[in-house]
């Protein structure tokens, strides 16, 4: 079983190093060491030894950080207390964009033929690159989708957030003054990101709530509710499903529900977004911004700063 084994000398820079090892070069290197092989007898030899054709595999996230067995630990201290309470626990995050059009969308699905679409994606065939951006309520299994046609900014992710609150959000907790926020730490709701506490601090502001935040550490975005309790079922509803227009797209999200009474509502936001906005060290300092003695990095609340100015924009 050598012969499988990954070379480690030679020099980098000829081709022979780098040979795949498949089962044509293993049966001529077993001849050379006299045993007759053809590639077929080679296939069961391997077979026989629990060797099999394997893709790579991911799930190295690289270093980890200090802290993050800490910041685990108190997200779910935080969730315990906040569902206990009675009060919201809301994951957000947006699922990767997606090009909408007769485009290829992976999976499988129950045809007596296949949908016919572009052997290319290009930009250029689609009618817009849409992303999705979720809002998921932990505690009562229901997912709200905006599918916005501009750039992924930390303003569209609280515009996502405050068309939540405005509709079922303020409706489900009517006596809520405070909410427990999960985020990734990188992206449009990224723990660095000035422009999205700002935009948290004038929803704080308008609505009189006072948002607790936490972001998971970075490489630890699957353990984000809305990722494997609602993104995962997005992606299986929509299966081998040409998103061809966005009326399609919302019609999928809208559509996706669980046994487990999993329900998703989606709606269009067609604002332009600009990007690349610089916020200023003042309008930092202004921030109504407390960090927590955990993680303050990734840990800190955002308190109104005055009466609520309006019921919503």
């Amino acid at each position: 079983m050598k012969l499988v084994e990954d070379h480690a000398g030679g020099d980098p820079m000829t081709e022979r190093k780098w040979v795949r090892r498949s089962l044509r070069h293993l049966s001529k290197d077993l001849r050379k060491q006299g045993h007759a092989a053809c590639p077929n007898t080679t296939s069961r030899l391997l077979r026989k030894r629990k060797f099999s054709l394997k893709s790579n595999r991911k799930g190295q996230t690289g270093p980890s950080h200090p802290d993050r067995n800490t910041q685990f630990q108190n997200i779910q201290q935080k969730r315990e207390l906040f569902t206990a309470a009675g009060l919201p626990v809301v994951s957000v995050d947006a699922k990767k964009k997606e090009l909408v059009g007769n485009f290829k969308n992976p999976g499988v699905a129950w045809r007596q033929k296949s949908e016919a679409v572009n052997t290319y994606d290009f930009i250029r065939d689609a009618q817009c690159r849409a992303t999705p951006y979720a809002i998921y309520d932990v505690n009562r299994n229901r997912g709200a989708v905006a599918v916005g046609t501009s750039a992924d900014t930390a303003r569209f992710a609280a515009d996502g957030l405050e068309h939540w609150w405005r509709g079922d959000g303020r409706r489900a907790y009517p006596q809520a003054k405070q909410m427990l926020l999960l985020a990734d730490g990188g992206g449009s709701n990224g723990h660095r990101s000035r422009l999205f506490k700002t935009s948290l601090q004038r929803f704080a502001d308008i609505y009189g709530m006072t948002l607790t935040v936490c972001h998971y550490p970075t490489g630890a975005s699957k353990w984000n509710p809305v990722e494997h309790r609602l993104f995962s079922h997005i992606s299986i509803n929509w299966a081998a499903q040409p998103l061809r227009t966005l009326e399609t797209m919302l019609a999928c999200i809208r559509g996706t529900t669980t046994r487990t009474g999993l329900r998703v509502s989606a709606w269009l936001n067609d604002r332009v977004y600009p990007t690349k906005i610089k916020v200023p060290n003042a309008t930092m300092k202004s921030l109504n911004l407390e960090r927590l003695p955990i993680c303050p990095n990734w840990s800190y609340i955002i308190r109104p700063r005055s009466t609520p100015t309006a019921s919503g924009p």
